[in-house]
């Protein structure tokens, strides 16, 4: 393992409700045991990109009620596919190199699984992108 490989993936967060078993999808190994720990390690990063996001789009999603903030939100990643390439490089910015092979050998599947992940983060932390709330 090179010495990029190994610091990437001391820097990741262990999630203990993210199981790995035998009997599995190869996807789901993946999500569980790639995706999840990069997303968590950079959900900072995440929020700040979509608070950016939003200050692009003229702040409207300040005007929402919660419902459609959640809306918004799953739009925004769905949708404009500039902003979710940029989400993407994001999580696979933080790959290994064997972890990247495994990626492009289905990452039309992967890809979705990522969005997902990235899309319920940010609606999680929906609190912290109260205007007020910026850094």
């Amino acid at each position: 393992m090179n010495p990029r490989d190994y610091q990437l993936l001391q820097l990741r967060p262990e999630i203990p409700s993210a199981k790995i078993s035998e009997n599995m999808s190869s996807d789901e190994k993946f999500q569980n045991g790639t995706l999840r720990p990069i997303v968590k390690l950079q959900n900072d990063l995440l929020v700040e990109a979509f608070r950016n996001y939003i200050a692009k789009h003229k702040n409207a999603f300040y005007e929402l009620s919660l419902q459609k903030r959640i809306i918004y939100i799953e739009n925004a990643i769905q949708r404009d596919i500039k902003f979710r390439n940029s989400l993407k490089g994001m999580v696979i910015g933080q790959f290994t190199i064997e972890e990247y092979c495994t990626y492009i050998e289905n990452s039309s599947a992967l890809n979705k699984r990522m969005m997902n992940l990235v899309k319920q983060r940010i609606q999680d932390n929906i609190q912290l992108l109260e205007r007020d709330m910026a850094y």
